[in-house]
């Protein structure tokens, strides 16, 4: 009896787990330069690529951006080994309704989704907080190596911090 016990309640946690929406949350690749709306340096650009060779194996069946092109550019080589499209978010009503719509975007997917986001120094942590990772730290502008991983489930969300690509210099 015990042992069908045992195997029903790790049925039930394995059955769980593969129900949480998996999330990677990153920021765009190095800019080309100061401008509104800059492309991506080739530090950049071998960022997005280092991102792409990550998640190889992840197969992320969404991906959300800002219209901006650094963070289209960046999920770029991603989305084509994939082939999914990427979906810009409006920055229309500014970074909070931003933030909001993306937030709404991944809650409305379904709980086994695979979501990549690529978001900026200013959102990158308030797309994590919105989705439920109260820990998320504040990004500095010189910050581009962090990626954030999320399993939500509910609305619990557990999250894990790593480094990819080239290591970001903050000076």
């Amino acid at each position: 009896m015990k042992r069908l016990l045992l195997a029903a309640a790790l049925s039930l946690l394995t059955a769980t787990s593969a129900m949480a929406q998996t999330v990677y949350l990153v920021r765009h690749g190095e800019k080309a330069d100061a401008s509104a709306d800059p492309a991506l340096s080739e530090a950049g650009q071998a960022r997005a690529a280092a991102l792409a060779a990550i998640l190889a194996d992840v197969h992320p069946g969404h991906i959300f951006t800002s219209p901006l092109q650094r963070t289209r550019l960046t999920a770029a080589p991603t989305a084509e080994f994939h082939s999914v499209s990427v979906e810009p978010i409006s920055l229309d009503g500014g970074g909070a309704a931003h933030v909001a719509a993306i937030a709404e975007r991944v809650h409305a997917l379904p709980d086994d989704a695979v979501v990549l986001i690529v978001g900026h120094s200013n959102t990158v942590p308030l797309i994590a907080r919105a989705l439920g990772y109260a820990e998320a730290a504040g990004m500095p502008e010189c910050e581009y190596d962090r990626m954030t991983l999320l399993h939500l489930t509910g609305d619990t969300a557990h999250g894990q911090v790593s480094r990819y690509g080239a290591p970001a210099t903050c000076e």
